[in-house]
């Protein structure tokens, strides 16, 4: 039997926690893109990227969050450098783990399906035209959507997801129960895919668009991957979502987070239920003892007639 030493570096620990989660986020999104477009629609459809992705999170955050904060996303965590006092010192050792972990789940998709990509394109890696598989790993633009409109829907994407987040994770809000906040990410993921995901496929993370672009660069699709609009596409999920995400928690916090009061105190949803559900308890424990009370109460007067 392997025995492995724990590792008690905080760090350390953050790294190989956001590493699974953000490879987790990848492989499983990536995949349900694959086996759409190399089915051809025969076993997915766009619905079921969207659910796949929105899943992906969700399930990443829950290998993640307890000991990296499952941030898995590089715009996520500056965002949270600036606002929400996470540190600056560990934000380059969060974003090698998001990048090298979207790297690492593109390859496997593309090992597991490599028979499958064999079979739609011949061989033949394209970027474009009918049999483009480049998209299956990154995002791609619509022909008819110019760039500038696709910079402008990475912001605004990325700013819902991130504005979002802020909301549900805001102590004096309307914040979930713990065991629910992957899901109500997932969800929030789900509904840009739904909403916003038809310009250019709505990457609103640097690591998920660069690193399998990366990887499809060195896989046989060629330099295409980055020269394709003249060089004036691949730098659009990558920018885009870091600006997103810094407007996104900024006009939260401007409209809602800033303004509580500050003697209001956070509130334990979790707790409260757990109180509130003890107390309905009791209640009903109260009221069955009383009728009980009252049957035996009932019968004695009947025996005594």
């Amino acid at each position: 039997m392997l025995k492995f030493k724990p590792i008690r570096n905080k760090l350390a620990r953050c790294f190989l926690a956001e590493f699974l989660g953000t490879f987790i986020l990848l492989l499983v999104g990536i995949a349900g893109v694959a086996q759409v477009v190399l089915s051809e629609k025969a076993d997915g459809d766009f619905f079921s990227i969207n659910a796949c992705w929105g899943m992906a999170v969700t399930l990443g955050v829950y290998a993640s969050a307890e000991v990296s904060g499952a941030h898995l996303n590089p715009a996520v965590t500056v965002a949270l450098a600036i606002f929400r006092k996470f540190s600056w010192n560990h934000v380059p050792v969060y974003f090698v783990a998001q990048y090298l972990a979207s790297f690492a789940g593109a390859a496997v998709v593309y090992f597991v399906y490599k028979d499958g990509l064999d079979n739609f394109d011949g061989g033949i890696r394209q970027v474009t035209g009918q049999n483009a598989s480049a998209g299956i790993f990154a995002t791609y633009p619509k022909s008819f959507v110019s760039t500038g409109r696709c910079f402008a829907d990475q912001i605004v994407g990325t700013g819902l997801l991130t504005l979002c987040i802020a909301a549900i994770t805001d102590g004096k809000n309307m914040k979930p129960q713990k065991g629910l906040l992957p899901f109500s990410i997932g969800s929030i993921v789900f509904m840009i895919g739904v909403t916003f995901g038809f310009n250019c496929g709505y990457a609103i993370n640097p690591a998920r668009d660069l690193s399998p672009r990366l990887f499809t660069l060195m896989a046989g699709w060629g330099t295409e991957v980055f020269s394709f609009r003249d060089y004036n596409w691949f730098w659009v999920p990558i920018i885009g979502p870091h600006i997103g995400a810094i407007l996104g928690i900024l006009l939260y916090d401007v409209t809602v987070g800033l303004h509580w009061e500050s003697s209001e105190p956070e509130i334990d949803h979790e707790a409260k239920n757990l109180k509130d559900g003890a107390f309905a308890s009791m209640t009903l424990e109260k009221v069955a003892a009383t009728t009980s009370s009252q049957r035996l109460m009932e019968s004695n007067l009947t025996d005594t007639n």
